[in-house]
């Protein structure tokens, strides 16, 4: 079965997906499921689970986070509770783990995105070797060649900070029975591998500078109700 598991929604100081519009674009694109990986929050994933059961879409909806470690960003699958950020890599997954959540290492080689830089010694279950929002092969190419070499489980993910580009990257994971957790077993079992293609330039540019405007906003709005107080 076909899952993105690396999407943004609202909840992502960077993205404007709405939860229903990136439901509905799932199904459209192909996917059996997919994981809402926020930006240092599991509201989106949470709510987003909730809203796959309330309109009956049949997506397996996978609450995640992306942790911002001191390091570079991770992402943790199965999250039950929140992850601090700045914590050293080794804390994250740690508390990952107490959790008994999946943890994967995105984009390791792209430093624009806070990529980690590196993946051996880590105690991961897979490495995200095809980041649809990498602009060139370089990043993604290093990922599956140290994974390769690791003989780390190799996923794919959309990176997706608006709706239209879910599932544009994907991973193909062997699993019997649809759930959340036939899912994560898949991937801690090696039962996967990455497929699809990158998100047109175009697209990277729109959504950065949609992010920008949004932490813009945000900051305002914040400096607006200071001087009010």
């Amino acid at each position: 079965m076909r899952f993105d598991l690396h999407v943004h929604s609202l909840f992502s100081k960077d993205s404007n997906a709405c939860i229903d519009d990136i439901l509905e674009l799932a199904s459209k694109n192909g996917l059996d499921g997919f994981a809402i990986c926020d930006h240092d929050s599991i509201e989106g994933g949470i709510a987003c689970a909730k809203r796959a059961v309330e309109t009956g879409s049949g997506q397996i909806v996978i609450p995640g986070i992306e942790v911002s470690s001191s390091k570079g960003h991770i992402l943790v699958l199965g999250v039950k509770e929140k992850i601090e950020a700045g914590l050293s890599p080794e804390e994250t997954i740690k508390r990952a783990r107490a959790q008994g959540a999946v943890v994967i290492i995105p984009h390791p080689f792209k430093m624009t995105s806070h990529g980690i830089g590196y993946v051996e010694g880590l105690d991961i279950d897979a490495v995200e070797v095809l980041n649809s929002r990498c602009l060139t092969d370089g990043p993604n190419s290093k990922a599956r060649k140290v994974a390769e070499q690791l003989g780390i489980p190799q996923v794919g993910g959309s990176d997706a900070h608006e709706a239209v580009m879910i599932g544009r990257s994907y991973a193909e994971i062997d699993i019997s029975e649809r759930s959340v957790e036939a899912v994560l077993d898949a991937i801690r079992q090696g039962k996967t591998s990455p497929g699809g293609c990158k998100t047109p330039p175009s697209f990277v540019v729109k959504q950065m500078f949609a992010g920008h405007m949004k932490k813009a906003k945000k900051r305002f709005m914040k400096l607006l109700k200071q001087e009010t107080v």
